[in-house]
């Protein structure tokens, strides 16, 4: 039995380190936190990112591993679903803007003078996604 603990141990650790040297990779070697502080005219509330996003990895790994139930109404769920959404948003935004993606993207396939329609196509394509996960999967 213990020796079943001891390799339960050895791989989530194993586990942690590789997700958080992805994440710390991602935040660094991309820029991300630099990047969206420039953007939306924040420069001096850096540390401010930082922190937030020490508390939200934190915070988000104890909620992971505990079991816990929020006994709220179901129309408390659109608020935060709103705001995991813009989250989610603004961080695809600062890394496709840091890697130039879509402009090289839309140079490639021939289209660099219709970029706006690219972009609305993706995001009413993630929009028409999303839609449908919530309306065939919850709630069943």
């Amino acid at each position: 039995m213990t020796i079943n603990i001891l390799i339960t141990i050895f791989i989530g650790l194993s586990g942690g380190l590789a997700v958080g040297s992805g994440f710390v990779a991602f935040l660094t070697v991309l820029g991300i936190i630099p990047r969206l502080t420039q953007l939306t005219k924040t420069v001096d509330l850096i540390q401010a990112y930082e922190w937030a996003i020490v508390a939200g990895a934190l915070t988000g790994g104890w909620v992971s591993l505990r079991d816990s139930k929020l006994y709220l109404s179901e129309y408390f769920l659109v608020p935060i679903g709103l705001i995991n959404g813009i989250f989610i948003g603004m961080l695809a935004a600062a890394l496709t803007e840091v890697l130039n993606v879509f402009p090289i993207m839309a140079k490639r396939i021939g289209i660099a003078d219709k970029i706006v329609i690219l972009l609305m196509a993706i995001v009413f394509g993630k929009v028409a996604g999303s839609l449908f996960h919530w309306l065939y999967f919850v709630d069943q």
